[in-house]
């Protein structure tokens, strides 16, 4: 039997454990993947006749993933809720000729991926200073920007799975931060791969009321 509780006061589960209800908070994701597959140029061409271009792809940002989680815990161990997590990845297009030389400098190209999944997560240590947790979602992934696909669209859609092998907060009163170790994927296909193991490790902080 799990007691409710008016907001603002804890609730006690049937083991006599207290909680919090409710759960929010905000947090900042690695970018580990992006830039393994999205960097600067490692050489440029300078031993082709000076008629000859080619574009690059330089001044890489990688902005980091940005996203934040409600969680409604039914128990002292259990609960579900909603996240929304937002990433970009933002270059130049420059052309250069055969010697190296850049001919034309183009800012402004990006894609980004934006991520809506309900969540679940499973406290398996509660204390009121610490607690253990692991979590899963599954959602969808938007995937777009300034780029065209293959097929000429700018907007992919495809399925996303957040995987929290192990998260640690410290708590201090109704206060907490929190570190995340696991990772982001989403895809529409094999050959369409958004992310693949993003969001290694994730800080946040947030509130249970």
């Amino acid at each position: 039997m799990v007691f409710c509780a008016v907001a603002g006061m804890q609730a006690e589960d049937r083991f006599g454990y207290q909680y919090n209800p409710n759960e929010v908070r905000v947090g900042w994701g690695d970018q580990l993947f992006e830039s393994l597959m999205w960097h600067n140029p490692t050489s440029i061409v300078s031993t082709m006749p000076a008629n000859w271009t080619k574009v690059y792809h330089e001044d890489y940002h990688h902005d980091q993933h940005f996203w934040v989680e409600y969680q409604r815990r039914f128990n002292h161990w259990f609960s579900v809720g909603g996240m929304v997590d937002w990433s970009d990845v933002r270059w130049t297009d420059v052309t250069r000729d055969g010697t190296g030389k850049e001919l034309n400098r183009a800012p402004g190209h990006f894609f980004y991926n934006l991520v809506f999944m309900p969540t679940i997560r499973f406290t398996y240590f509660h204390h009121d200073y610490v607690n253990l947790y692991s979590g899963l979602g599954i959602g969808l992934g938007i995937n777009g920007g300034s780029e065209q696909n293959a097929n000429g669209k700018k907007t992919d859609v495809g399925a996303a799975i957040d995987l929290t092998v192990i998260g640690v907060s410290a708590n201090y009163d109704r206060w907490f931060m929190a570190v995340d170790f696991g990772g982001l994927y989403s895809l529409k296909h094999v050959n369409a791969i958004f992310m693949a193991s993003s969001r290694i490790i994730n800080v946040s902080i947030g509130a249970r009321f």
